[in-house]
């Protein structure tokens, strides 16, 4: 069957947790009903920033039952199923299928830096394993193997591949995948060290899989917005170009340790990082606050910094 493809704001969530590290459960359904509110069209739950790969596999299914239950209209929700092997990746991707998920995003397993054919037959696998929208997310920083643009346009033959999310640097790769119009969404991540929000944009891509849509929703809406017209491109632009504090100030470390910690000092369901991961103090995070204060950021959302509860 003919799947749905994501356009816009597609936001990796944070895993909201408690003070006890357990997980959160009414702290994903504010955090599902503020995006709903506020112009996120997707949510990938359970990514990179959703601190998956400290999860047990007891709560990834938790967390996959319980927030189908919550989904917002007018949301898609997508869970991240890369498990360590295909085998693995197959089991989690089949659990939100049977559990009524949207979708499911794959990226390469990490750690064992396996070659380009590999995770290409990898993800085919996975594709063929159950009729559900899904998604590649080709991250080299994170798993090493780095996809070229022909083994992107590979996997977007399959019919369930509905997505392809963007990590490197290369602008070239991503014109490429535009200019042969596969059935599928192209996004990019956010990060502006990157450099690709604009670039994809403007070549015709989808919107963006984003994580600073945790701190900004509205706005990551405007920026990830297809352009239809020069409104939308000049719309996109002057919200880039004045929200690229708070889009520097996401990544200044690993994810989602400046997002979730900022989240937090802001009265977000957001609750402690996993450890070993540390919350962010001082300078660092004064840096976040202040970008939030002089954007307006907080009194547009109705928040209130914080600084306090980083520590707790």
């Amino acid at each position: 069957m003919a799947h749905v493809k994501p356009e816009g704001s597609f936001v990796a969530l944070v895993t909201p947790m408690n003070h006890d590290g357990s997980i959160d459960l009414e702290g994903f359904r504010t955090l599902l009903d503020w995006h709903a509110e506020n112009g996120t069209r997707a949510v990938l739950i359970m990514g990179s920033t959703g601190e998956v790969s400290m999860l047990s596999p007891d709560e990834k299914r938790l967390v996959i039952r319980e927030t189908v239950k919550m989904k917002p209209k007018g949301v898609q929700m997508f869970y991240g199923c890369t498990g360590n092997n295909t085998a693995s990746t197959v089991e989690m991707v089949r659990f939100a299928k049977a559990e009524g998920a949207d979708g499911a995003i794959i990226a390469a397993p990490s750690y064992i830096c396996a070659d380009n054919a590999a995770i290409v037959d990898y993800a085919l696998e996975v594709f063929d394993s159950c009729d559900l929208a899904m998604g590649f997310y080709n991250n080299p920083p994170r798993v090493k193997t780095d996809l070229h643009w022909t083994d992107i346009l590979r996997l977007a033959q399959h019919p369930n591949m509905v997505v392809s999310k963007e990590s490197t640097t290369r602008v070239g790769q991503v014109a490429q995948v535009c200019a042969a119009k596969p059935d599928m969404a192209i996004m990019c991540c956010c990060s502006p060290n990157l450099g690709l929000v604009i670039p994809t944009m403007a070549l015709g891509g989808h919107g963006t899989a984003n994580m600073t849509g945790n701190l900004i929703p509205r706005e990551m809406a405007v920026i990830s917005k297809p352009w239809a017209s020069a409104d939308d491109a000049f719309a996109c632009r002057e919200a880039y170009l004045e929200n690229l504090p708070i889009l520097h100030f996401a990544y200044t470390a690993i994810n989602p340790v400046a997002v979730k910690t900022l989240m937090r000092v802001l009265g977000l369901p957001a609750g402690p990082l996993r450890k070993p991961l540390q919350p962010m103090r001082g300078d660092a995070l004064q840096a976040g606050i202040d970008a939030i204060v002089r954007l307006g950021i907080d009194r547009a959302y109705g928040l209130r910094a914080r600084p306090d509860l980083a520590a707790e």
